[in-house]
């Protein structure tokens, strides 16, 4: 599956912005999730959805940040809050599994950067 994340761009600390992820076909199946990297740092989980709905937040992101999907229209989202300069960073959507981390095809990602 083909996946592009969008939404991303430059907003102040304690604003919001809402991150998209169109998929090349149906998602309905597949565990899902956004990830980040911030410069100089390793890529890390921020949220995942499985097929049923239930959702995992990282805790520097839990109360504030709100993963969902739409199956009807093949979408992810991220919903995010509150932004803080940490939150600076590329994300990006992809499949979720326990093998994320030797993923090698994340895409363009999207930038996002909270100033302060």
């Amino acid at each position: 599956v083909q996946l592009q994340a969008s939404g991303g761009g430059l907003v102040q600390a304690g604003g919001s912005l809402r991150l998209s992820c169109a998929a090349s076909r149906n998602i309905f199946s597949l565990d899902m999730a956004w990830y980040r990297q911030a410069p100089g740092k390793a890529r890390e989980l921020v949220a995942d959805i499985t097929t049923g709905g239930s959702r995992h937040y990282a805790d520097s992101v839990k109360g504030r940040f709100t993963i969902y999907r739409d199956n009807a229209k093949n979408t992810l989202y991220l919903q995010m809050a509150s932004l803080e300069p940490e939150d600076t960073a590329v994300y990006y959507c992809n499949i979720h599994n326990i093998d994320w981390p030797k993923y090698n095809n994340w895409g363009q990602g999207t930038l996002v950067t909270v100033s302060s």
